[in-house]
């Protein structure tokens, strides 16, 4: 699917499943909560933090997708076109780090 169909197919779910829209506050906090999910798993999974017996089933993609899943919400909410948007990021990171990533020794 391109990001384009899932901001439609978002849009389909929230009016008609979903009912409506959360306001922007309150999915900008979910938004917050689901990041801090992601990073959670990530610190036990690939960090120095230990599962906990109730962390046992966690699901990393399914953590990620609910972190895509508000961000389209409020890409929805604020009128903005993911794709367009992803595309003028690439331009600007192509522009301002082409030689940058390159020339870092740390990256050596």
């Amino acid at each position: 699917m391109t990001i384009k169909e899932a901001q439609e197919i978002v849009d389909k779910w929230i009016n008609t499943t979903g009912v409506r829209y959360f306001n922007e506050l309150t999915n900008t906090a979910m938004l917050m909560e689901e990041v801090g999910e992601v990073a959670r798993i990530m610190a036990r999974q690939y960090g120095e933090q230990s599962f906990k017996k109730s962390d046992k089933e966690v699901n990393l993609a399914d953590e990620m997708a609910d972190v895509l899943f508000v961000l389209i919400c409020l890409a929805n909410q604020t009128g903005i076109d993911l794709t367009k948007a992803l595309e003028k990021n690439l331009d600007k990171k192509n522009m301002r780090d082409a030689e940058r990533h390159k020339n870092n020794e740390k990256l050596k």
